[in-house]
């Protein structure tokens, strides 16, 4: 079997309207600059109707069998460099060949090894492990050396959503019905917030608490956007309410805040991080210096799911748990199906974002009472829903 050809497709369907698809957004690193910090979410395009557009890049490798493996979503700088970094490399390879070709798009691109290009690598990973399961005829986790269990349980990330405390309240026991034993949260406050952010995230993880009861595993993301002394605030007056970790407190390349935070944070709450690392190399530097309780690289972002396989094998060694970040249902459903539950003992559901990112696929994944099932569609189950498509565009 060869590849022979490398398409990325521009599509776009819609979603209903009447109100914003985002409530609120998380805090980014440039919200030091009050200019930023005021901004609110980028909502989507709103069509003639009042329907919400829904446009997404595609990634196609087809083969000169008739299968064809798929990787969504994509961005456009993504899809450019498929296309004119990866494209060459790819056309006439074996699809079967991964780790061959994971070398070859790893060598041919020099300044690819992070960032955008390392971005286009995954997608190309992701996608070939897609064509792998449909010629096999399993799922890809089978190929993986799963299923280690028949479900997995997911925690809810409620990215997007209302932080008014009644609000936040509401959502947190709606998400207890529905059977989810843990929530994360995205403050919008920081540093420049001072002591009066500190309160406000305090403020948010009590209601959650306080909404979901004494077992429920409260997560926070700040998404590379605070710094030590406010992150040491908040893990100090937040330890009477249990918080299981923080996500990212600190810049992705700021090991020696990491390092100093370790120490400072003492023990009140897990610090968890690497999704905006890159491949083994990327993660192996985090841990050699043990600077993360748990691990959350992306295979959308890092490496694909074969570069995901050698992460989970550093952290196990290194006494660490992996939990892949959640940019990918179906990959995610793949590197955790075949891995053992002390390894990767959860899933995280994106409650706004998973639902989007699966809009166009006619088998989208999602959680029922709490748990994911182990996927039965072969591949990745990327099989396209052609009532949602209302138009597609080729890129070059």
């Amino acid at each position: 079997m060869r590849i022979v050809d490398v398409r990325c497709v521009e599509y776009l369907g819609a979603l209903p309207g009447g109100e914003p698809f985002w409530r609120d957004r998380l805090r980014r690193p440039v919200d030091v600059y009050p200019e930023f910090a005021a901004r609110g979410p980028q909502q989507l395009p709103e069509l003639p109707g009042g329907e919400l557009e829904v446009r997404q890049i595609f990634l196609h490798i087809d083969t000169d069998e008739g299968i064809t493996g798929t990787t969504a979503v994509l961005s456009a700088e993504q899809a450019h460099a498929v296309s004119a970094a990866l494209r060459s490399v790819l056309l006439g390879a074996d699809p079967l060949a991964g780790e061959r070709v994971w070398d070859l798009a790893y060598r041919s691109a020099i300044h690819g090894r992070a960032g955008t290009g390392m971005l286009a690598v995954s997608a190309v990973d992701c996608a070939l492990w897609d064509i792998r399961g449909q010629y096999f005829g399993v799922p890809a986790h089978v190929l993986l050396g799963g299923p280690t269990r028949d479900t997995a349980p997911v925690y809810a990330s409620t990215l997007g959503d209302s932080l008014d405390l009644d609000d936040v309240r509401a959502r947190t026991r709606e998400l207890r019905a529905q059977g989810f034993g843990g929530v994360k949260w995205f403050p919008r406050w920081g540093s420049n917030d001072g002591h009066a952010g500190v309160d406000k995230v305090v403020r948010l993880v009590a209601a959650v608490r306080e909404a979901g009861g004494d077992d429920l595993e409260i997560m926070l993301d700040a998404w590379n956007s605070w710094d030590i002394p406010f992150t040491v605030a908040v893990a100090r007056e937040t330890e009477h309410l249990r918080l299981r970790w923080i996500e990212e407190p600190l810049l992705p390349d700021d090991s020696a805040g990491l390092k100093s935070l370790r120490t400072l944070v003492g023990g009140r709450t897990q610090l968890a991080g690497g999704e905006h690392e890159y491949t083994r190399w990327g993660i192996a530097r985090l841990l050699r210096d043990d600077l993360l309780d748990l691990y959350q690289a992306d295979p959308h972002w890092g490496g694909g799911i074969s570069e995901m396989t050698r992460i989970g094998a550093l952290v196990s060694a290194a006494g660490r748990q992996f939990i892949p970040h959640g940019q990918s249902v179906q990959c995610n459903a793949a590197l955790t199906f075949a891995s053992s539950p002390a390894l990767v003992p959860e899933m995280e559901y994106l409650l706004r974002l998973a639902p989007l990112y699966q809009h166009f696929l006619a088998e989208p994944i999602r959680p029922e009472n709490g748990v994911i099932h182990a996927p039965r569609a072969t591949g990745l189950g990327m099989r396209l829903n052609d009532a949602a498509i209302r138009d597609a565009r080729p890129l070059s």
